[in-house]
């Protein structure tokens, strides 16, 4: 009888062990398959050609075909946003170029944005006001909506040139509570600015093209244009 049990008892935890181990499986593989590398092909690696060919990581072809060169570029574009580079695009990486996967639900696309949104409030409006804080996160939140910038936050933060934060590597560094708290005002749909697009400090600036814009409004040190 005692023996009987053991053998029973045994059973068990070899079925659970099985168990445990297809479920990890079948985890890793669904992991592994969100995940764009050398090999892929489809629309979500053209979205992500397309982004990095925008944003000037990419020369090659948008043709759907994760290959070196691609591979390539999204290292560089990795390196060059803090991000770990293996040029594997996982759920880190689609966040930052604005792109939703599987890996990610549309509820963890908004706290990345969010994220992303009081970085840069944080990095740009050091010093600033509570409401030039929100006007910073407004603008970025007026081109996500204009045809004439990328249409995701990620898009407008990472756009080449376009804010000197991420630039000098200061878009890196942990939000501010305030610029916590602006993100997500401007992100509900907060603009003190009124529609503008551009914002600069003249005090600072040698834009010459953002010198000669007309001032629409001044909170704090910056100026904001149309």
């Amino acid at each position: 009888m005692q023996r009987k049990r053991i053998v029973a008892i045994v059973v068990i935890l070899m079925t659970v062990i099985m168990c445990v181990v297809a479920v990890t499986d079948a985890f890793a593989v669904q992991a592994d398959a969100a995940a764009y590398r050398q090999g892929s092909t489809g629309e979500t690696v053209r979205k992500i050609q397309t982004k990095l060919k925008n944003w000037g990581y990419y020369d090659g072809a948008v043709d759907g075909v994760y290959g070196p060169k691609t591979a390539s570029a999204v290292r560089y574009f990795q390196q060059k946003n803090g991000l770990a580079v293996d040029g594997v695009v996982g759920a880190e990486t689609l966040a930052a170029l604005g792109i939703s996967g599987s890996v990610s639900s549309s509820g963890q696309n908004r706290e990345a944005e969010l994220e992303m949104l009081a970085r840069i409030i944080s990095a740009e409006g050091r010093g600033e006001p509570y409401l030039g804080q929100v006007a910073i996160g407004a603008v970025v939140m007026n081109r996500v909506r204009s045809a004439s910038f990328p249409n995701t936050v990620a898009g407008v933060i990472y756009q080449k040139g376009a804010f000197d934060a991420v630039a000098d590597g200061q878009f890196y560094s942990a939000a501010t509570s305030s610029a916590i708290r602006a993100a997500r005002e401007a992100y509900n749909g907060a603009d003190p600015t009124g529609g503008c697009l551009y914002y600069y400090n003249p005090k600072t600036s040698t834009n010459q093209y953002m010198l000669s814009k007309p001032v629409y409004l001044a909170i704090g040190q910056h100026n904001f244009c149309r």
